[in-house]
C-alpha cells in the first residue's frame, strides 16, 4: 500500500506491456472466460479474481493500462477489493465478514473513503448485506454444559450488519431451508431401541456427537433402520475411511461420490436421491457449498443424521455447517459416551478437555521424539516412517502418514515430502515431477484432498490409484492441483485414519498450533503416533489456551429464524 505511487516487481512480472503476461493467461480466462481481455480492458481490477493475484500486482496492471488515469480512489478498484477481501475471508472459513472489518480491509489498501466503497460495491450488486435476526442469540447454554467452540459469530439485532458474496449467500440460505423442509416432513415413528434410534425415529434432523469409538452407535443405527425396511446410506468425508467390505456393499460411499453420481443410490425424475435415512460421519468437515448440495438432493421424508466430532478442526472451505447447527439448538442433538479406547484415546481425549497429560503406553502407542531444529526433525521423520515404525510394528510406510502444520517451512509438507520421495521412492520426477508409486495428494475441487499413488501417465494425464478407484489428473493441473503425499497438513488429513502417525512440530510451527490442530493430528493414529517434537512448551500451552477463531457465519441464525418454536418467537 505504501508504494502505491511505483510500479511493483511483482506486478511486473504479471503484465506484459499491459497485457497480463504470457505464464497467467490461461488462468485469466479460467476465471473470466473467452472475453477475458474486453472484461480486463473495461475494468483492470477484474484481475483480482484470478487466485493468486494480490491488489499490489492488479494495481500495476492497472496503473500499465490506464497511466494517469489511474488512482487509488477509482471506483472499479474499490469494489474489486472489497470481493477480493470477501474471497479471501472464505479462505480462513467464513462466509461473511462484519462492515466494520471489511472497511478496515480497504483502509490497508488505501481507499481514501472505505464506507463509500462498501456502499458502490452494494449498490452494484457486487456484494450482499445482511441484518439477521438471531432468536437462539440470547439463550443460555444448559447447566454444565460447555460451549460449542468454532460455532460463528452470526449477527444478532445489536451486531453490525454483515457483508457477503451471493455465492455463499445462496448456499447457507438454501442449506438452511433444506434443513428446515426435512424437518417439517418427516412423519414421527416411534422407534425402540437407544437414545439415537429413539431421536431419529421422531424427528428429520439429528445430530450425533462423540469420538473415534462413537462412530459405531450411527453405523449401528443405519443397520437397524435397514432392518425396518428403510432405504438407508452412510457417506463419509475421507474415501479412506469405508473397510472394503462395505464399500462393496454400497453402504458406505464417500461422500464426493455420492453428490457425483458415481456411487450411492440413483435420483429420481426431480433429483432426488432415494433415500429414507442418510447417515453422514465426519460432518465437521462440511463446508457450506457441500452441505447445500446434499440437502439439495435428499427428498421430503428423509432423514438426516450428522455425525461427528466437534473437537476437530473445522472444514477447510467456508462455513462451520455442523458447529452452527449444533449452536442453533433446532433439533436433538445425542452425544456419545462412548470413551476412546486405550493409550491413544486417553491422550486424545484429553486434550480435547484441554489438558496434554502423559499416558502409560506400554506397546509403544505413544512415543515422543525431541529434536532441536528442523533439519533434525526432517531427519528423524524420515527414519520413522522408512525403519522405526515398520520395525517395530510390521506396518510399511504407505500404512503411516506424516502431519504438520504447513506447507512451507523448513520442516513443511514440501521439505518433508522431499526427503520421504528420495529415501521411500527416488526417482526423476518425468511426469511433471512425479514418478510411478510416489504418494500424493490430489484436491480436485479446493477445500477437498484426495490421497492416492502414482500409477503412470497418457496423454490425459497422471493415472492415480485412489481408495476410491483410478483418477486421471489433467496434464494442465498437475502442477496447480498435486502435491506429494506421504506428508499432509492436519486440515488434509482430517476425517482420514492411518495405523501409524508421525506428527511433526519443529520450533517453526509453534505459532500454527491450537487445540484443534493437536487433537486432529494426534486422533488420526490407530495404533502408533509419533511426535517429533521441538516446540518446547508451546505445544501444551497451544493444547490449553489456543483455540480456533471462530467463523463469521449465518447458518445459526438462519436455523433458529426457521425453526425457532412459538415460545422462543
Amino acid at each position: 500500500p505504501s508504494s502505491w505511487a511505483s510500479t511493483s516487481s511483482s506486478a511486473s512480472r504479471t503484465t506484459c506491456g499491459g497485457r497480463p503476461c504470457c505464464s497467467a493467461r490461461r488462468p485469466v480466462a479460467a476465471a473470466l472466460g473467452e472475453r477475458a481481455a474486453e472484461a480486463l480492458t473495461e475494468d483492470p481490477w477484474r484481475l483480482l479474481a484470478v487466485a493468486g493475484v494480490r491488489p499490489e500486482q492488479a494495481d500495476g496492471f492497472a496503473r500499465a493500462l490506464l497511466g494517469g488515469a489511474c488512482g487509488p480512489d477509482d471506483p472499479r478498484r474499490a469494489v474489486a477489493l472489497t470481493v477480493w477481501l470477501l474471497d479471501r475471508a472464505a479462505l480462513q472459513g467464513h462466509t461473511a465478514l462484519t462492515l466494520d472489518e471489511v472497511r478496515a480491509g480497504l483502509a490497508r489498501h488505501e481507499v481514501p473513503d472505505p464506507e463509500k466503497a462498501v456502499e458502490t460495491a452494494v449498490s452494484e450488486g457486487a456484494v450482499l448485506v445482511f441484518q439477521e435476526e438471531d432468536a437462539a442469540g440470547d439463550e443460555e447454554t444448559e447447566e454444565g454444559e460447555e460451549p460449542v467452540e468454532g460455532e460463528g459469530a452470526a449477527a444478532g439485532p445489536e451486531e453490525p450488519p454483515l457483508l457477503g458474496l451471493d455465492r455463499y449467500a445462496l448456499a447457507e440460505e438454501s442449506l438452511a431451508d433444506g434443513l428446515a423442509r426435512l424437518v417439517r416432513t418427516v412423519t414421527a415413528a416411534e422407534w425402540d431401541g437407544g437414545e439415537l434410534e429413539r431421536a431419529v425415529g421422531g424427528h428429520g434432523l439429528v445430530l450425533h456427537t462423540g469420538g473415534e469409538a462413537a462412530r459405531e452407535e450411527p453405523l449401528a443405527l443405519a443397520a437397524a433402520a435397514r432392518e425396518r425396511g428403510l432405504r438407508v446410506l452412510v457417506t463419509v468425508h475421507s474415501p479412506e475411511r469405508p473397510g472394503e467390505e462395505d464399500r462393496a456393499a454400497g453402504t458406505v460411499v464417500p461422500l464426493a461420490a455420492l453428490l457425483s453420481g458415481t456411487a450411492g443410490p440413483g435420483r429420481d425424475e426431480e433429483g432426488a436421491l432415494a433415500l429414507d435415512l442418510l447417515v453422514v460421519l465426519d460432518a465437521p468437515q462440511l463446508d457450506v457449498e457441500t452441505g447445500a448440495m446434499l440437502v439439495e438432493a435428499l427428498p421430503d421424508g428423509c432423514r438426516l443424521v450428522l455425525s461427528g466430532d466437534p473437537d476437530v478442526l473445522g472444514p477447510a472451505g467456508p462455513g462451520a455447517v455442523f458447529a452452527d447447527a449444533l449452536a442453533a439448538r433446532v433439533c436433538p442433538r445425542v452425544a456419545s459416551r462412548r470413551p476412546d479406547p486405550g493409550p491413544l484415546g486417553e491422550l486424545v481425549s484429553g486434550i480435547g478437555a484441554g489438558e496434554l497429560n502423559q499416558v502409560e503406553a506400554p506397546g509403544k502407542e505413544v512415543v515422543i521424539v525431541p529434536v532441536r531444529d528442523a533439519g533434525e526433525a526432517v531427519h528423524r521423520t524420515v527414519q520413522l516412517v522408512a525403519d522405526s515404525v515398520p520395525r517395530a510394528f510390521g506396518l510399511s510406510p504407505e500404512q503411516t502418514r506424516v502431519i504438520t502444520v504447513g506447507h512451507g517451512g523448513s520442516a513443511g509438507t514440501r521439505a518433508l515430502n522431499t526427503a520421504l520421495k528420495q529415501r521411500l521412492n527416488p526417482g526423476p520426477g518425468r511426469f511433471g515431477g512425479f514418478d510411478p508409486g510416489d504418494r500424493v495428494a490430489y484436491a480436485p475441487v479446493p477445500g477437498r484432498t484426495v490421497t492416492g499413488t502414482v500409477l503412470g501417465a497418457d496423454a490425459e494425464g497422471l493415472r492415480l490409484g485412489t481408495a476410491d478407484g483410478e483418477v486421471v489428473v489433467p496434464k494442465e493441473r498437475v502442477e496447480s492441483a498435486l502435491r506429494h503425499g506421504w506428508a499432509l497438513t492436519a486440515h488434509q488429513a482430517a476425517g482420514g485414519r492411518w495405523p501409524a502417525v508421525v506428527v511433526v512440530l519443529p520450533g517453526d510451527a509453534a505459532p500454527g498450533l491450537s487445540r484443534p490442530w493437536v487433537y486432529t493430528a494426534f486422533g488420526r493414529a490407530e495404533r502408533h503416533l509419533s511426535v517429533v517434537h521441538g516446540v518446547d512448551q508451546a505445544l501444551p500451552r497451544a493444547v490449553a489456551e489456543v483455540l480456533a477463531p471462530a467463523r463469521t457465519t449465518r447458518l445459526r441464525p438462519l436455523l433458529t429464524g426457521l425453526l425457532a418454536t412459538p415460545d422462543e418467537e
